[in-house]
């Protein structure tokens, strides 16, 4: 089956049985259950980040990581159970066949995108690079690992899905890529232009693999190594985070205008980062639309959901 194969082909499983039941205020009820996630999954995701914080925790680096996985793993099989519970249903958002190929798939176009993206930054002239230098790539790995799974998770499975299931793909698109924007204005040395450039090139182009293939393996492969190639091999500022150890060093040259470069956030918020996160959007979502994937699976009959 290739990574566009949505089974069956009508449109995506956003959940029609038990809390999701058709019937009155069904929008209200998809927006509740959706919070509801959102917050559980948003503590335990907080929780983790507070165990493997960097400097703040006796584990070594690569038991943060083993940990990040374990944690990420359980907090799938928690979703999972919640949903089987509440919807009736085993999420196809988490369909464990097709998981390792779009992993890797996800995984080479986050590690391009990035690639292209300081490229760019560098024939411009905005930023300059130094290294190879030696560093160890635990942290960044955990950091990937953690923001690919519990983000996508909380911000497509969760949020995108139950938007939709209450008002729709477009409306679900915008609020979404919105609130994933404004989610990282707590970050450092963020502003308004950074939070808009996150909603878009980020926010969209996540969403886009979700909507093309219903499941969230691509996303979280590509949010991942977005992050690690951004971080780890570029040594570049990862949403305004510092980075401590990386393998080369990328900096924005003195003078280079900050809407350009992204300035102290990162090459996020740069033009760059625009101009490719937007097109690689606008191209999956377009080829999402074509396949009908703007749409909700058909309303399972309350009779066969019982």
């Amino acid at each position: 089956m290739s990574m566009t194969d949505v089974s069956p082909a009508n449109g995506l499983d956003l959940g029609s049985r038990r809390f999701l039941h058709p019937g009155p205020l069904r929008w209200l009820r998809a927006l509740g259950w959706g919070a509801a996630l959102f917050v559980l999954f948003g503590l335990i995701y907080g929780l983790l980040g507070f165990a493997t914080k960097p400097g703040h925790t006796p584990l070594s680096p690569a038991l943060c990581t083993l940990l990040t996985v374990a944690v990420s793993a359980a907090a799938f099989a928690l979703y999972a159970v919640m949903v089987k519970g509440a919807e009736a249903r085993w999420p196809t958002e988490l369909e464990l066949k097709q998981a390792g190929a779009e992993l890797l798939i996800g995984v080479a176009a986050g590690v391009a995108m990035m690639s292209v993206v300081v490229g760019a930054l560098l024939a411009s002239g905005l930023y300059e690079i130094s290294g190879p230098r030696a560093a160890s790539p635990w942290d960044m790995i955990s950091i990937a690992i953690s923001s690919g799974a519990f983000e996508e998770l909380m911000f497509r499975a969760i949020l995108l899905r139950l938007l939709m299931r209450a008002m729709g793909a477009w409306p679900a698109l915008a609020v979404s890529a919105a609130f994933f924007g404004l989610a990282h204005l707590g970050n450092p040395n963020a502003t308004p232009t950074a939070a808009i450039a996150i909603a878009v090139e980020a926010g969209l182009m996540l969403a886009s693999f979700y909507m093309l293939t219903g499941r969230l393996w691509i996303s979280i492969g590509v949010h991942g190594a977005w992050n690690f190639a951004q971080g780890w091999i570029y040594g570049a500022r990862v949403s305004g985070l510092d980075v401590k150890d990386s393998l080369y060093l990328s900096t924005p040259k003195p003078g280079a205008p900050e809407w350009a470069s992204g300035g102290a956030f990162g090459p996020e918020a740069s033009v760059p980062a625009m101009v490719v996160g937007t097109a690689v959007a606008v191209a999956v979502l377009y080829w999402a639309w074509k396949k009908g994937n703007f749409r909700a699976r058909p309303d399972v009959p309350r009779l066969e959901a019982a």
